[in-house]
């Protein structure tokens, strides 16, 4: 059975990053090695990944050249960053989609780059990224920034669990 995963915020070819969010790793190249191997090591082929923005810095080609070697059928929501290239780049690049907007996952996850406001009656999470290694506190709000997951892509089943654990303890 497939399973679907989320991420976000991965910054290929972004050197800088690397300073700005205290990553570890030596230069962009390691940082990009790194990444493909964390995510293939937990994404099969048959999976699905949603990619909450802010994917790659790099040129078409270079891009194209990572989304190839990342396991799973790949849905990017576009993020600040991704915004500038339009969804043909993407869809060009590998992307089997490409969203310029939110979207709503199983009835009552709301999947954009930047945290969205969520009102507190409502009964929806908005899983996002966009604020690396900054938390939103509540149960409304679920940060996939690669820094907040070992730069490794998480499970549906995961986020859930942990959702409904931390409204059980509100």
């Amino acid at each position: 059975m497939a399973t679907t995963y989320f991420i976000s915020d991965h910054h290929f070819g972004h050197k800088h990053i690397i300073d700005f969010e205290n990553r570890p790793f030596g230069d962009a190249d390691e940082m990009t090695a790194a990444m493909i191997a964390k995510w293939n090591a937990v994404v099969r082929p048959e999976d699905k990944v949603f990619h909450l923005g802010d994917f790659s810095f790099l040129n078409k080609e270079r891009t194209q050249a990572i989304v190839s070697q990342l396991n799973g059928y790949k849905i990017l929501i576009l993020g600040n960053h991704d915004r500038g290239r339009s969804r043909a780049w993407w869809l060009d690049a590998g992307f089997d989609e490409v969203s310029e907007y939110p979207l709503i996952y199983n009835q009552f996850f709301i999947l954009s780059h930047e945290p969205m406001y969520m009102n507190k009656q409502m009964p929806y999470v908005n899983v996002h990224g966009h604020i690396h290694g900054q938390r939103y506190a509540g149960i409304h709000y679920y940060n996939v920034s690669v820094e907040q997951l070992d730069y490794t892509p998480i499970s549906f089943e995961q986020i859930r669990d942990s959702v409904v654990a931390d409204e059980e303890q509100s």
